[in-house]
């Protein structure tokens, strides 16, 4: 089954916190997004490994776009 991980609010991808082929643990970040002079860490919501990341580091996204797919 795979899974996406969607961006909760629209911003700056400061941070790439993973890569394609890494475990990931409930919890872990993801992606660090910068919105509103603030920075929000970007988490996946169950163990897995991911399958690949769609976003990179100085990226603009709105709410919704899908930073990552794991399974």
């Amino acid at each position: 089954m795979s899974a996406e991980v969607l961006s909760p609010l629209p911003g700056l991808v400061a941070t790439v916190h993973v890569n394609a082929g890494d475990a990931v643990s409930a919890g872990d970040p993801v992606v660090t997004l910068q919105s509103m002079k603030m920075e929000i860490p970007v988490t996946v919501e169950s163990d897995g490994t991911i399958a690949e990341i769609l976003v990179n580091e100085g990226d603009e996204i709105d709410t919704g776009a899908v930073i990552a797919r794991f399974s």
